[in-house]
């Protein structure tokens, strides 16, 4: 008895110091960033319900497209994606009011949450503390996974959700009465936070149970039909995107497909599974050769259980490759935390070889990481070019005032009260005559945005004043993806040009 609440006691204290750690990384210096124009989308469309009660593209005064007006239809209601996300963050706007630090905030305690069921999924899958730790441990220090969970947008919900669908699903395979409900509620939640991420979950348990365990194949098809059964009107209203017609001529291209792939692998081999761990790989199978004359473990059990985060790796890797418009590795969100189990399960192997090995790995882990750029930025100022433009014109102009942009359009209507008009909402310029701000960004990010550019540059008449501020003018305030994303404040860049008309 003694023996057992020692090692509750530890598995407690561990938590407790995991608990400490995820809320300094997560929330530390949360605010500080600006919002960049996905993120002050999401903002936005959630800002509309607390008026109208759903989720809206429009909000009497500016547009929130940015795919030309396909995102929503009749009465600009949403469609593009599905509404949980913004209901959450609605719901922490009229708690907390409206600024940068809660629009990110609920992101980020999904993000926090998703350790933590990391380490009882992982705990539950191979009943293994020491793996269930280290593979939260991982996650923790993954600054990829960090990053995702700091932004004002879904990516850490469908990982929270993805993970308790599954811990749900272990749960069904022993019969647990409370994994009925969990499944059907997590996998409903995860379909109106992304429903791509719903279908590949279902198809990854149809998979694992219809191969290895056939006994529970009829609860599983009941319960994924009732999920489905649930979202109906929801899946024939979405049928009405306009996905297609935007990305239709792209999607299914031969080699767009094979460049995503690839694409898609070197992004988890740069971002979660380093090139070094494959040494480990060989490592660990010869060690198992030398112990037990076989590279691979003959475990049955052990294969069962592999299977599942293989089949949901694989699942979501097709998935993305054919729906993504872009190779983002924000669209791999849900196998951050699963590939950092398989991770771990490699550390643990090694630390039966010796535990310097195994912390070696760790060491070599956090080395070739970001963890070091990524304390320097929520301990420091940060500043970006939307962050320049948002003070200058709440300083320098007035809510009736009219503002065309290239890019950058959704922070400026997030963070002033004046009519923004940008480069991929789908309005037209021209009706818009002698505007009182014109801001063309030094870097374009498609035809539209040159488009609109061309016609700005025609109006630059010596009525406007070229005003320069002290911001740099890089693409974006800052974004998820590691090789775009600025840890500090750009040096050595052109300074951002705003346009004022004289009046």
């Amino acid at each position: 008895m003694k023996k057992i609440w020692t090692s509750r006691r530890a598995e407690y204290l561990f938590l407790l110091l995991m608990l400490c750690a995820a809320l300094f990384l997560f929330l530390c210096n949360l605010g500080n960033q600006y919002l960049w124009q996905d993120e002050a989308q999401t903002a936005l469309i959630s800002k509309t319900i607390l008026n109208h009660g759903i989720p809206m593209g429009y909000d009497g005064k500016n547009f929130f497209s940015q795919e030309l007006e396909a995102e929503y239809g009749e009465n600009y209601i949403w469609k593009w994606h599905t509404w949980l996300p913004f209901y959450v963050l609605a719901g922490f706007f009229r708690l907390f009011g409206v600024n940068t630090f809660v629009a990110r905030l609920p992101f980020a305690l999904f993000g926090i949450g998703s350790v933590f069921l990391t380490y009882a999924f992982c705990k539950a899958l191979w009943q293994n503390r020491g793996i269930a730790a280290t593979a939260a441990l991982l996650l923790l220090i993954s600054v990829p996974f960090l990053l995702l969970s700091r932004q004002c947008r879904y990516y850490s919900m469908t990982v929270f959700f993805s993970l308790l669908s599954l811990y749900a699903y272990l749960g069904l395979l022993e019969r647990k009465k409370h994994a009925y409900v969990t499944f059907v509620l997590s996998s409903v939640l995860l379909f109106h936070t992304h429903y791509i991420y719903c279908v590949t979950l279902l198809a990854t348990v149809f998979l694992h149970v219809w191969l290895f365990h056939r006994d529970r194949l009829r609860t599983i098809l009941l319960l994924a039909g009732i999920v489905v059964l649930i979202n109906v009107p929801w899946i024939v209203w979405l049928s009405t995107m306009k996905y297609g017609q935007r990305y239709g001529d792209i999607l299914f291209r031969i080699g767009k497909l094979i460049v995503y792939t690839g694409a898609y692998l070197l992004r988890i081999n740069w971002y979660i599974f380093p090139p070094f761990l494959w040494l480990v790989v060989i490592f660990v199978a010869f060690g198992s050769w030398i112990r037990t004359g076989s590279l691979l473990p003959r475990d049955r059990l052990f294969w069962q259980r592999l299977s599942l985060l293989l089949f949901f790796v694989l699942f979501n890797l097709v998935t993305v490759v054919f729906a993504s418009p872009w190779p983002y590795f924000r669209y791999l969100a849900p196998l951050v935390p699963i590939l950092t189990i398989i991770v771990a399960m490699l550390v643990v192997s090694a630390a039966r070889f010796h535990l310097v090995v195994a912390i070696g790995i760790v060491a070599a882990l956090i080395y070739t990481g970001s963890m070091r750029d990524f304390l320097y930025e929520i301990t420091h100022d940060y500043d970006g070019p939307v962050e320049g433009i948002v003070k200058y014109l709440n300083e320098h102009g007035c809510a009736d005032d009219i503002a065309l942009i290239t890019y950058g359009d959704m922070p400026l209507k997030f963070y002033t009260n004046m009519r923004i008009i940008g480069g991929v909402t789908g309005e037209d310029p021209l009706t818009t005559e002698d505007p009182d701000w014109v801001i063309i960004r030094k870097h374009l990010g498609s035809t539209h945005v040159l488009r609109l550019s061309e016609y700005l540059e025609t109006i630059q008449t010596a009525k406007y004043q070229r005003i320069v501020i002290d911001y740099p003018d890089i693409t974006y305030e800052n974004r998820e993806e590691i090789t775009d994303h600025r840890f500090r404040t750009a040096v050595n860049e052109d300074k951002v040009v705003i346009f004022r008309k004289i009046k």
